[in-house]
């Protein structure tokens, strides 16, 4: 039976904590350019529409993303089934993305600094060369309240799926073949000292 989980609502608070940065970010910028334009050309008018416009764009960036965060993670679902991971997502066009447990390599657990403040985490899905995306893993569950049993159960699921067979007789075999090379690279340096001290 699917398993469904929706991100916790932690997760639109880390969404505003980083706009909140953003903001911060943007009014320290603000203050910098003010600084200067006052240093090179003291005009108060032009420092009051400075401070407007800096001011607009922020409260502007304010009253687009909070609706936009809160479509976005109202939409986000994730749906762990037998055999594949689904993602669904988006807020104007709708996205299912099925991800099959056989092309992936790994489950990482990520954790940022403010996802380890509120208790959150992410776990993102490595799939062997389909990425098309510019992160470099297929899919994203973010948002997860219980990332690590998650974490482990999806882990145990590739286990299964791609066993790691080694017996000691490959191990032994490879132990030896490394060994007679480092032997081979370190007679080659002896050599190679012997001629240079000539």
């Amino acid at each position: 039976m699917p398993t469904t989980i929706k991100p916790d609502n932690r997760y639109k608070t880390a969404q505003f904590i980083v706009l909140s940065i953003l903001t911060l970010l943007g009014i320290l910028i603000a203050g910098f350019i003010h600084i200067l334009v006052q240093m090179n050309k003291p005009d108060p008018h032009a420092i009051s529409v400075l401070w407007r416009v800096s001011l607009g764009i922020l409260f502007s960036m304010w009253i687009i993303s909070i609706p936009m965060i809160h479509l976005w993670i109202k939409n986000l679902q994730y749906i762990i089934h037998t055999d594949r991971v689904t993602i669904h997502k988006g807020i104007l066009t709708k996205k299912k993305q099925n991800i099959p447990y056989r092309s992936v390599t790994d489950f990482i657990l990520k954790r940022g600094p403010i996802d380890r403040v509120l208790g959150i985490g992410s776990i993102q899905i490595q799939t062997a060369g389909q990425s098309v995306s510019s992160t470099g893993y297929e899919g994203c569950l973010s948002g997860l309240l219980e990332f690590d049993s998650l974490h482990a159960d999806l882990r145990e699921k590739i286990k299964s799926l791609h066993p790691v067979s080694e017996t000691p007789t490959n191990s032994e075999s490879t132990e030896i073949i490394d060994n007679n090379i480092l032997s081979q690279i370190l007679d080659e340096l002896k050599a190679i000292k012997e001629n240079t001290q000539k």
